[in-house]
């Protein structure tokens, strides 16, 4: 792994914390705003949690559910997730430092999580990755899925992303209290 990839993998998560306490401190919620995010955020979170039930780490390469319309469910809900607090938090020095963020780390995450699906799955691979498209998915199924395999609940809650779910919840409810704040006290 070159020292690009380990500093993309090792500080996309250690970045991503004060990113979210600037995006907090920066954000200049409004019921409206908020009520508008969190239904695009919710379309994040249920796009990830179908990818999650599809997703099977080491055991298979995912081409069902989400995955056949694009390589990155996941990374393309968390977009979706990240643009529904956008809309919510309502401050555009807050969605370009959180622009920014994605773009810096997301694009070589996904280049390197490519490499090593190739390596592991070779010519599978291969052909998924010339039939799907990488990120913006193609909203029509391209059959990519060679064995239906359907959304599990177990694996839902072995792959963890429950916990998108609960931060999500924990951001919404400090933008509410944000708000509540800004309209109490006028700050």
């Amino acid at each position: 792994m070159s020292a690009g990839n380990t500093f993309l993998m090792r500080w996309r998560v250690r970045v991503g914390y004060p990113i979210a306490i600037i995006f907090f401190l920066l954000a200049r919620p409004s019921a409206f705003a908020v009520a508008c995010g969190a239904m695009i955020a919710a379309a994040g979170l249920v796009l990830r949690g179908a990818a999650s039930g599809h997703l099977y780490k080491h055991e298979g390469l995912a081409t069902s559910g989400p995955y056949a319309w694009t390589r990155n469910p996941l990374y393309f809900g968390s977009a979706l997730l990240a643009a529904g607090l956008l809309v919510a938090g309502r401050s555009w020095p807050a969605a370009i430092l959180v622009i920014a963020y994605f773009l810096a780390f997301y694009p070589g995450v996904m280049k390197r999580e490519e490499r090593e699906l190739l390596v592991h799955y070779g010519q599978p691979f291969e052909e998924y990755a010339a039939s799907v498209s990488l990120f913006w998915p193609a909203w029509r199924s391209t059959g990519a899925s060679r064995t239906p395999i359907h959304f599990s609940w177990a694996q839902y809650r072995r792959n963890r992303e429950y916990q998108a779910l609960l931060g999500f919840l924990g951001v919404l409810a400090l933008l509410c209290v944000r708000w509540w704040v800004r309209m109490r006290f006028g700050h």
